[in-house]
């Protein structure tokens, strides 16, 4: 069984090791957006590679989007708290991401994709983590999956904390998707004043999380809003325990290793020099995007 399967309390909680404010940047066709998980804790957060999070009320700063970019040998992982986004891929698959929805494509051996906000107005808020391939599938053949909000399963504890299982598992819940190597965790959390949620952690998985309304605690240290906070590997610690003295939002994620080398040139993550350079001639020639 997963051990994020776990119903059992945990009895000793990880530490925060480090608070991470985050980068403003842009990507994409100009979107504004702040890079939270950036390149150099990508060795600390393995499996993880990049984690952005994107939220504004002005139109300026989405409404361009991600026009056509390629993808080779890592999973993304985008949720829409507010807001629309068209996808499209050079496989012919399309959807549309709405509010609390989430779409999970595994790049493989490549893809081009596009990414257009489908409102003129209102707020954009979301996030996009990508996860590293094992060496073994980043080769595999594109794979996509859209999820609406009412599609994810939910549960609520007794202490009134909804959370949303994107991936893994949580109190016996399932979540939408697993996957068997790196075995992703990704929750969100909604905690009301005065309440706790723990949630059990393999011992050997990298694991962090992300405040985006309110504040919570960790072993009595303040994790503040817009605060990623890395949560440190003991082989002691069964899990973390989350406390908010007033209403809080927060994603928690967490992954099994893979301990591989990272060879990454913008939206190529391999495991040799080599293979990037594959995979820029694959792109130049035209072969990144085309149908199986």
């Amino acid at each position: 069984m997963n051990a994020n399967t776990s119903t059992q309390p945990v009895t000793a909680s990880r530490v925060v090791e480090h608070l991470i404010a985050g980068q403003p940047t842009s990507d994409g066709a100009g979107v504004k957006l702040t890079r939270v998980l950036t390149q150099n804790l990508q060795r600390r957060l393995d499996p993880f590679l990049m984690l952005d999070a994107f939220g504004s009320d002005k139109a300026d700063d989405y409404i361009a989007g991600f026009p056509d970019h390629p993808h080779r040998g890592f999973e993304t992982v985008t949720y829409m708290i507010a807001g629309r986004m068209l996808h499209r891929d050079s496989a012919g698959h399309e959807g549309l991401l709405q509010n609390g929805g989430v779409q999970w494509m595994t790049a493989g051996r490549g893809v081009i994709h596009s990414e257009i906000p489908q409102q003129e107005e209102g707020v954009m808020e979301g996030f996009q983590l990508w996860l590293n391939l094992h060496s073994s599938e980043k080769m595999n053949a594109p794979w996509y999956r859209d999820f609406q909000s009412e599609q994810l399963p939910k549960l609520r504890t007794p202490e009134g904390v909804d959370v949303t299982v994107i991936a893994g598992a949580s109190h016996g819940v399932q979540g939408a998707v697993t996957r068997e190597i790196t075995q992703p965790l990704y929750l969100d959390v909604h905690m009301p004043s005065g309440s706790r949620f723990e949630q059990t952690l393999p011992a050997d998985h990298n694991a962090f999380l992300y405040v985006y309304r309110g504040e919570v605690r960790i072993a009595g240290q303040a994790v503040p809003v817009q605060r990623m906070a890395i949560l440190a590997n003991a082989a002691q610690a069964d899990g973390v325990v989350i406390e908010a003295s007033a209403d809080a939002r927060l994603i928690l994620v967490s992954g099994r290793p893979l301990n591989e080398p990272i060879v990454q040139y913008g939206p190529f993550v391999m495991n040799t020099q080599q293979e990037i350079y594959q995979a820029l001639t694959d792109f130049r020639d035209g072969r990144l995007g085309e149908r199986a």
